[in-house]
Formats: structure tokens, sequence, C-alpha cells
């Protein structure tokens, strides 16, 4: 009996395996590369680090945290701008080894829209678009907060690209699904879920924050249920749209990975556990083959929206 295949289609794409390297987790993927035992096979795209119109330098440190389960951080989309990024770090890039799509971040609608139009023209083969930025003419309140103006970027963003758009969700929306539906209706080709839960963390001995910007998003296994929540949310959604799911948060374990993809996700995405094993895609990808095998299963495909509910 031959392996189980864990090559998959999303918005249209061929992945060899539905093992997504999340945004902000790998820089642009050239370090990461070198670290020693790391093998592009389990790989099925990377997502490149947050990309604004203009270079930023991000926010003062301190700008990480640990916490028991998981990870704080405020880098403020530290960047070197979406031209530098296309003319100068893209050509370094192995693209024959996997996907590499862009992560699009803007203060204002119009941004959003530059910023994928400088990478329509470029190798990546998809754009994923970080709604969770501040609306610099709104207050500051955040894009995927608000169904309306969620829907303005991906509407703004459809018509600068012909790459597949895939839009990253904030479960600190008051309303998650409100938020997802309005994307959806504009032409979003998949959804991404979850971006960071926000939170902070306090030093006694200082009785200050320990982040210099006070808050930032919770990552890492401390999320991990309600990740899983919100993906059994989309799934019914995501298949009325006909399109696909980017499940992700406190994923650090093959039976993890399963679990996303019994809810429903119909990719994997690697963030925080990377940064306690750099080799985890290898061994999520092991892990996956063996479950499939066990249980007589031919592909990561047929395991996707599996999940048991009792009526």
């Amino acid at each position: 009996m031959s392996a189980p295949e864990l090559s998959v289609r999303f918005a249209g794409l061929a992945l060899k395996t539905p093992i997504v390297l999340l945004s902000g987790c790998v820089g642009f993927g050239e370090d990461y590369a070198r670290v020693e035992g790391f093998s592009w096979d389990a790989v099925g795209a990377v997502i490149l680090k947050g990309t604004t119109l203009e270079p930023r330098l991000g926010n003062a440190p301190h700008r990480l945290a640990e916490t028991p389960m998981g990870l704080l951080n405020a880098i403020g989309l530290q960047n070197p701008g979406a031209r530098k990024v296309v003319e100068e770090i893209l050509p370094r890039l192995p693209h024959d080894k996997t996907h590499f799509w862009a992560n699009v971040n803007g203060a204002s609608v119009e941004e959003y829209a530059e910023v994928a139009a400088i990478f329509d023209d470029s190798p990546v083969t998809a754009l994923e678009i970080n709604i969770s930025c501040p609306n610099v003419k709104a207050g500051g309140m955040h894009f995927g907060h608000d169904p309306q103006t969620a829907a303005q970027v991906v509407a703004a963003v459809k018509k600068r690209t012909n790459k597949p758009v895939i839009v990253k969700l904030s479960p600190n929306a008051p309303d998650f699904l409100a938020v997802a539906r309005a994307v959806l209706e504009e032409g979003a080709d998949a959804l991404s879920a979850i971006n960071t839960l926000l939170g902070m963390a306090v030093d006694i001995r200082t009785q200050a924050p320990v982040l210099a910007n006070i808050t930032g998003g919770l990552s890492g296994p401390a999320i991990k249920p309600i990740a899983l929540w919100r993906v059994f949310q989309l799934r019914k959604l995501a298949q009325d749209y006909k399109v696909p799911i980017l499940g992700q948060g406190g994923i650090a374990s093959a039976e993890d990975a399963i679990e996303f993809a019994l809810v429903g996700a119909d990719a994997i995405g690697l963030g925080t556990g990377l940064f306690y094993d750099p080799l985890l895609p290898a061994k999520v990808a092991d892990g996956l083959r063996r479950y499939l095998a066990e249980r007589g299963l031919s592909s990561y495909a047929e395991l996707v929206g599996a999940l048991r509910v009792a009526a």
C-alpha cells in the first residue's frame, strides 16, 4: 500500500503538503531554511513577514513576552516595505521548492490595495490580507472588527490583483462570522483563522507592562481551543462559498494538526510552535501520514471536516 497523500488543493493552488509556515514566524524564509536538518519537502507554503507600503521600524522594545502557554508579541509590523521585498528579497527565495505568499497590511484601504498591486507583479502565488491592522481613517478601529470595513479592504485588493486572496480573520472581532461572511461576499478566495488574541503581561518587579506597547497578540497552545472552535464555526460558511480554510492557532504537534483537520481546516498553519521546534514541519507531516495509514485513509483531504458530532 502506498503512503497516504498529503498534497492538497488550496484556493486553486497545488500544495505538496497542507503545512503552511505562518507570517511573522519565519521572517521571509531565508534564515529559517538554514536550520540544520530543515527540508522544504514538508512545507506546502510559506507566508512572508507582514509587509506595508513603506518601511516600518516597528514598536519600541520590549516587543515579545513569553507566557506559560504561548507568546505575546507586539512587533509592530517591522518590515522593509513592499517594493524592497519584491525587488531584493523575493529573487533570493527558492520558488521552485514551495509556494511563497505575501502578507499584506495597511493603515487605509488605499494602502492595502497599493501593496497588493505591488505583489501582484511578483513571484508570490497568493496574498494573505491581514485585516487586524488599525484603520487610521476610523480612529484606529481595526479593519477586521467591522464587516463593512473588512469588505472594503477585500474589494479594493481584488481589483488590484489576479492572485488568490486569503483573508486572515481576527478572533477579537465582535461578530466573527459576520466579518467572514462580508469578506466572502466580496470574493475572498480563502479564509485564514485565527489571528492572535489580544493580551498583556505585567512585570511585578517594575509594576509596569512587560510590553512597551502594553498589549500584544497572544499565540501558542493557549489559543488552540478557541482556534478550533472558530474553524469549526467557519466550516459550513466556507463550504457554502466553496472556499478553503487555513486553520491555525497553537499547533505544536501532528495531533494538534489532526484536530484542526477534523474540524475543517483544508490546510494547517504552523507559527509559534516553530520557535520551540524549528523542525516541526517534517514531524507534523510524518505524524499525519502515520495517522492516515492507521485509519485506512489514502489522503489528507479525506480527513478534512470528518469530525463526528452527535445528532
